[in-house]
């Protein structure tokens, strides 16, 4: 039975990193269970898998906690990466040095006071232990708060509901919406929509948008459970910030019968959050509120936001069954949305690492936090597929497959986790087959969220089945019509089933809508080429961004202009730079050239190192010229792609 939660004074619970030598695990693991007991959020590498790999998030973890513990013993000071997150924690002013077994600290360590638990047993009232909650106290500059009672259970909500790096969730936390007629479903379909603008962070803090970003996104889900509401997706949401302000102006525009607008203001730990439903039509407003709130009640207002909405909409609500998948502890719901925000920035490496550290801090405060699980495994298929070199492929890929399967079988109601456990499958382990459950499953949990639509509809594709994948796609489309990620993916699906003409039309919408975007030219570039317009075709690839793309598309374009001196220039680039990364298209480019061996070989070679681009093997029109080599049927049986 554990006792009350010790807390700092200002309540913001205290985040807690362990280093240890890993021969010392079984101690690590017995203080570990003593501290997450007494309320503090860990952070220690049994969390992760995979070593080096994950250098950079366990750095970015030793710079965010409150304290680093060490636990010095005979094996430890003798590690160089205990010796080196030690020196973090010192250099931080953090450092709660603990020795297990009676070892002294190693030379540089030795001004720092040691806690002596080699004679703990693992109990919380002992005058050892008590020593470290002081130690921890000390090292964040925190005083322990008198004791109180603990809280009561959240009376309308017991799990927390949020979005995932992909996108907005799809399911609403503890509710389940009926209309006046009965239950979901029962009665005829209203044609009312909706979208949630972004909430304005008006805290003066830029570091507190993730908050206004993760209550936008909680009440866009909550109201994604109504049958009888159409809730615009976030991308088509967001895109009325670039509307001139004009949020009427807006809703006209894109025919939507309601819009939510509003903001959040933190200081401290207050947070006040105003939401205004307007008549997208006339203008005037149905309903306001402002809502005043302590952070740990923060995870009850979208619920209250939404029931308004629900009432001024003639929609009743009634108690259901929690949907499991978030949190209800406050260090992991606003660690998981700074992970998010820094994830949906597709900025860099080291966001993408900060966002994963982040995630693992998630889990850290709440191991059962399903949600955060199945973000952590999208986080690692991205690094996998953008950063990693070859031999670290399969061990980051295997870390998101097992993160994807921890969140099912937390919450197997939760669309992101199927999710994620299909895209890790899919991209990871060349498996098409192995994925189609979980992706057909993340379809039956999530066809109201624009998000999981697209990337089903990918798979759909990919895995030849071209009617599913449309009949997504267009879903996906009225939902978030003005995501260009979402018209690039219709131009895509288009040109796998040989719909040369019909791809080109959302291609061009997505880069008007985004005339930075990759991929989208080379696309275009493919069915030009397919079509005969051949110069179109080139001058199509040589503004695509990606190099992998631009050289192999000028390649192939040059070669059937009759200019295989140009050509074989770029070709030769496309080795030199790309590659065992580039693999893919420059099987693509040989296939073309008419070298059917080298296509093959390079095809090979991309198995073996785990070539993501092999997804399309079964659909690509460049591989055509090959399709019926005894080599390449081998290679499409072996994958399980006919």
């Amino acid at each position: 039975m554990s006792s009350t939660p010790v807390k700092a004074e200002s309540d913001v619970p205290t985040t807690v990193f362990i280093s240890y030598s890993h021969d010392d695990r079984k101690q690590a693991r017995k203080l570990a269970a003593a501290l997450a007991q007494q309320g503090f959020t860990l952070w220690w590498d049994e969390m992760i898998e995979g070593g080096s790999p994950f250098a950079s998030s366990i750095a970015e973890a030793l710079d965010k906690v409150d304290a680093v513990i060490v636990l010095w013993s005979k094996d430890s000071v003798a590690s160089d990466w205990v010796r080196d997150e030690a020196a973090r924690g010192r250099a931080r002013k953090r450092l709660v040095p603990l020795s297990i077994d009676g070892t002294k600290p190693p030379l540089g360590f030795g001004q720092y006071q040691v806690i002596n638990l080699s004679k703990w047993r693992g109990k919380r009232d002992s005058p050892e232990f008590q020593a470290v909650v002081r130690g921890i106290f000390a090292a964040s500059g925190r005083k322990v708060a008198p004791a109180a009672p603990a809280p009561a259970a959240l009376s309308r909500r017991t799990l927390l509901l949020a979005g995932t790096g992909a996108g907005a969730a799809a399911i609403a936390g503890g509710l389940l919406f009926v209309n006046e007629r009965g239950l979901l479903g029962g009665g005829p379909p209203r044609a009312d929509s909706i979208a949630v603008l972004p909430f304005k962070n008006l805290s003066g803090d830029e570091a507190q948008a993730y908050l206004s970003g993760g209550l936008t996104d909680a009440v866009r889900a909550a109201l994604v459970r109504i049958d009888s509401l159409r809730v615009l997706a976030a991308t088509s949401s967001n895109a009325a910030e670039d509307s001139g302000g004009d949020s009427l102006a807006f809703a006209r525009k894109t025919g939507l019968t309601y819009f939510l607008e509003g903001s959040v203001r933190r200081a401290g730990d207050v947070v006040r959050i105003s939401a205004v439903l307007t008549d997208g039509k006339t203008g005037f407003g149905l309903w306001s509120k402002t809502f005043d709130k302590v952070m740990s009640d923060i995870f009850a207002v979208e619920d209250e936001i939404a029931g308004a909405i629900a009432a001024a909409l003639s929609v009743r609500i009634a108690t259901a069954k929690p949907v499991p998948g978030g949190t209800t502890h406050i260090a992991a719901y606003e660690s998981y949305l700074r992970g998010r925000a820094m994830y949906n920035q597709a900025k860099d490496e080291p966001t993408d690492r900060a966002a994963l550290a982040a995630f693992d801090l998630a889990i850290a405060a709440d191991p059962n936090f399903a949600m955060a699980y199945a973000a952590r495994s999208r986080s690692l298929a991205s690094i996998a597929a953008e950063y990693a070199k070859a031999d670290q492929l399969k061990p980051v890929y295997n870390a998101a497959i097992a993160a994807a399967r921890r969140s099912v079988a937390l919450a197997p109601g939760l669309a992101e986790g199927h999710l994620a456990l299909g895209y890790a499958l899919f991209a990871g382990r060349l498996d098409v087959k192995g994925a189609r459950g979980s992706y057909d499953k993340a379809f039956e949990l999530g066809r109201g969220n624009a998000d999981i639509l697209l990337l089903f509809a990918l798979y759909c594709s990919r895995a030849a089945r071209a009617n599913e994948a449309r009949m997504a796609i267009r879903r996906a489309l009225v939902l978030d019509p003005l995501n260009a990620r979402t018209h690039r993916a219709a131009g895509s699906i288009e040109y796998a089933a040989r719909r040369y003409r019909s791809a080109l039309p959302p291609l061009n919408q997505a880069l008007k809508l985004n005339p930075d975007m990759t991929y989208a030219r080379a696309l275009i570039g493919y069915c030009l080429l397919q079509l005969g317009q051949l110069r179109e075709a080139r001058a199509a690839f040589d503004a695509e961004p990606l190099a992998s793309f631009r050289l192999s598309g000028l390649a192939i374009a040059d070669h059937r202009l009759g200019d295989s001196k140009t050509a074989a220039q770029s070709l030769a680039k496309l080795v030199e730079e790309g590659g065992d990364s580039a693999l893919f298209q420059q099987a693509q480019v040989h296939a073309q050239l008419g070298d059917s061996a080298a296509a093959v070989a390079a095809l090979e070679r991309a198995r073996v190192v785990g070539d993501s681009g092999l997804t399309y093997l079964s659909t690509d029109p460049l591989l055509d010229p090959i399709r019926r080599q005894p080599r390449f049927l081998a290679l499409i049986k072996a994958l399980c792609l006919n």
